[in-house]
């Protein structure tokens, strides 16, 4: 106990001398003072980057903290308060800035799921290697978000309102392992474009079950007819960078998963036989002043999406839909936003009729400091309509979004 006091006081009094030599020449830098120690930057999370520039390490965290109020139609009434989101994320470059990496971690209940007996716990959201050889060229390899709709690659922190849409939650192709290619030619001043193609596994984060020889194929245009938008507001929404001109982004997305085994390709329930599985996703995105309009539809298909094997019937998710959302966000940084959903679940079964659902939200947003600091208010209304026979529900939800 003695040594550690000594040697502790040896450190403090070090530290006090440097600082005061510091303060005495005015020099900001502490290079020449501290040569093996890494420099420290705050911006997007808390930076690490090594003198020598060989290796750099960020981190960030965010959580989401939500209470939901519930009717039911015909139901009992609940309180949902709960945390939506927990994020650990890790990214930076090992010996060149050319090669990139990203980790991302999940520890809510509501991310990780339910523990069940021989399957992978769902913590690992990415794990992905990047080469960037240039500005317009981005090679991935690894576990990360297949480039599908837009709003499923903005990050849930960069919501307006407090979930993806329904369709989003339905036909959405998600994470996957593979392989992946950008080609990227974005300018703020002129016509822009980015091409993006994947090859994966077709089943999902963490998926080690079963082993075959299908796989998923993915490809992506996204046009920006007015130039690129501001500090990459096409990856957040709401125009919180208040465009100057009107920004326009252009998506379209094709995804063929074949020999898919999970209803949904990479999420769902186990299908009784493989199905291939078509996704189409077209989606529009446009800003100026504070003004955001984003609209997407979706659709997937198969020939046959009944699966059986002699005990049971497993469908396939297929149907379509389509999202219209819109906001302005006033100059006291609060937001107001509506979204309206649609969605038709083609169940292609003689005595099972396909399910309709529509979906009104209406959003109220203080942004404290941007998407990193925001608190959420949302009412929900829901109509599901299967057979005829018609269910309505509606939740008032708070959110508060906390991140680095």
């Amino acid at each position: 106990m003695k040594r550690f006091v000594t040697q502790l006081s040896i450190l403090l009094l070090s530290l006090v001398f440097a600082f005061t030599l510091h303060a005495q020449d005015g020099d900001d830098s502490t290079d020449d003072r501290f040569p093996g120690l890494p420099y420290y930057s705050f911006g997007s999370g808390l930076g690490w980057t090594t003198p020598d520039s060989t290796y750099q390490l960020n981190l960030r965290f965010r959580i989401q903290n939500r209470a939901s109020y519930n009717r039911i139609e015909d139901g009992d009434d609940n309180i949902d308060a709960a945390i939506r989101r927990l994020r650990l994320r890790f990214d930076g470059f090992v010996g060149d800035p050319r090669f990139l990496y990203a980790v991302q971690l999940s520890f809510a209940p509501g991310d990780v799921g339910e523990l069940q007996e021989g399957r992978n716990i769902n913590i690992i959201r990415d794990a992905v290697a990047f080469y960037r050889p240039n500005r317009n060229w981005n090679f991935a390899f690894g576990q990360t978000k297949l480039p599908g709709n837009r709003q499923r690659l903005n990050s849930s922190g960069a919501l307006q309102l407090t979930d993806r849409s329904i369709n989003n939650a339905l036909f959405n192709i998600d994470r996957d392992f593979g392989f992946q290619a950008y080609y990227l030619q974005e300018n703020l001043n002129r016509f822009s474009y980015n091409l993006k193609l994947a090859v994966s596994t077709g089943e999902g984060r963490n998926w080690t079950d079963s082993a075959g020889t299908s796989l998923a194929y993915t490809g992506r245009v996204e046009l920006f007819p007015f130039g690129a938008f501001r500090n990459n507001g096409m990856f957040f929404e709401g125009d919180l960078m208040r465009e100057e001109t009107p920004k326009l982004l252009l998506g379209g997305t094709w995804h063929l998963n074949e020999g898919a085994v999970r209803t949904q390709g990479q999420q769902g329930a186990m299908l009784a036989e493989p199905r291939d599985l078509t996704s189409l996703f077209f989606d529009v995105m446009f800003k100026y002043r504070g003004f955001a309009y984003q609209a997407a539809w979706m659709e997937r298909r198969t020939d046959d999406p009944v699966t059986e094997d002699g005990l049971f019937t497993v469908l396939a998710a297929t149907g379509r839909g389509y999202d219209h959302q819109m906001s302005y966000l006033f100059p006291s940084d609060y937001e107001v936003i509506a979204r309206y959903s649609s969605q038709n679940q083609f169940r292609d079964v003689a005595s099972v009729a396909d399910i309709e659902r529509e979906q009104v939200s209406f959003g109220l947003t203080r942004y404290v400091w941007e998407h990193a600091l925001k608190l959420q208010t949302e009412l929900t209304f829901d109509t599901r309509t299967n057979a005829g026979s018609e269910q309505k529900s509606w939740y008032l939800r708070f959110q508060v979004e906390l991140g680095i």
